[in-house]
């Protein structure tokens, strides 16, 4: 008997802020099983192929599988967790957004912040004997804010103990979407506005007010300088007024769109379209130095809920907020 077959779940597992994944791969680690049938697997999927519950494919399992014994019923939650996870990065553009992302156990962090001069960003030569320019790096007065994102997961277990896993998982899915989609609006805010500690984006004016031209978008380029302009976000009437520009226009461009659906790309910024973004705005930045991520742990469960099938309230909620790194990174053309 292979040793994950021995192993004794339980609730305790979900405790100290942990996922299941991680408490099972320290008790049976993935790297054991190199050169057998079962690599490629990590800790919990082998748990779930201890247990024959198959979560995907045609020939899915029904939610009660998971509850035939106490042991495989420890691993519901880890499977809801994982699902709204695959929702929430299968449609998030936050990768795309932000240089660092860091993850928390508490609830309280503050970042830190570099803001050299431009006498400072110009590395001049230094005479023999003399002192090196300095970077000046300190922790920012305002704690970053943390916003509590989720939602409540209403059903009886009578209601979805005979729906496949395979249906049931796109519907967790949905709900890590949503999370994504107002993580991204909370990400934006910060971006404009600022994270609380006078860091506000710098607004680059539009040549004619509620137009928007190609001399606009260099226009954007240039004050973003020294740093590159490598994304740019938009809601759906300047992603429209963009497409519509006749720089974007040439057949090469015309052909992408229509052939794959991906965005064109002025000035070669990865073109981002943010519904939820006020009006009339284009963000221009530098993902590489603008914005940092906070998370406080992970998805966040009503865990003894699920294994207990007291499915009428258990929450899904994620924990994060974020912070500017370098002020001038990021740009609004308004």
């Amino acid at each position: 008997m292979a040793f994950y077959d021995s192993i004794r779940l339980e609730k305790g597992m979900y405790s100290g802020g942990r996922s299941l994944t991680a408490v099972l791969e320290e008790l049976d680690p993935s790297e054991n099983y190199k050169g057998t049938e079962l690599e490629g697997l990590d800790a919990f999927q082998r748990q779930l192929k201890r247990y024959d519950i198959r979560v995907g494919g045609a020939h899915s399992d029904s939610v009660q599988k998971f509850f035939e014994t106490a042991n495989s019923a420890a691993l519901f939650p880890e499977y809801v967790a994982r699902a709204v996870r695959q929702g929430l990065e299968g449609s998030d553009c936050l990768k795309d957004i932000i240089a660092a992302k860091t993850v928390i156990d508490g609830l309280d962090y503050r970042s830190v912040v570099s803001a050299p001069s431009d006498d400072e960003k110009s590395l001049k030569p230094v005479a023999e004997g003399a002192a090196l320019p300095q970077t000046t790096i300190r922790t920012n007065e305002n704690l970053v804010r943390l916003i509590k994102r989720g939602r409540m997961l209403v059903a009886s277990y009578e209601a979805i103990k005979y729906q496949r896993l395979d249906l049931f998982t796109v519907t967790l899915r949905q709900i890590g979407a949503h999370i994504a989609r107002e993580q991204v609006k909370d990400a934006v805010n910060v971006i404009i506005n600022g994270d609380g500690n006078n860091n506000a984006a710098s607004v680059v004016s539009l040549g004619t007010a509620n137009s928007l031209s190609y001399a606009d978008l260099i226009n954007l380029w240039a004050n973003l300088s020294p740093y590159e302009l490598n994304t740019m976000l938009a809601p759906s009437d300047m992603m429209q007024k963009l497409l519509a520009l006749s720089e974007m226009k040439d057949a090469h461009a015309g052909l992408t769109f229509q052939g794959t659906g991906r965005m064109i790309t002025p000035l070669g910024a990865n073109l981002l379209h943010i519904p939820s973004m006020a009006s009339g705005k284009i963000i221009g930045l530098d993902k590489n130095c603008a914005l940092e991520m906070v998370q406080s742990g992970g998805i966040i469960l009503d865990s003894d809920k699920l294994i207990d099938r007291q499915l009428e309230r258990a929450s899904i909620s994620c924990i994060a907020g974020f912070a500017k790194i370098f002020k001038d990174a990021s740009k609004v053309l308004a």
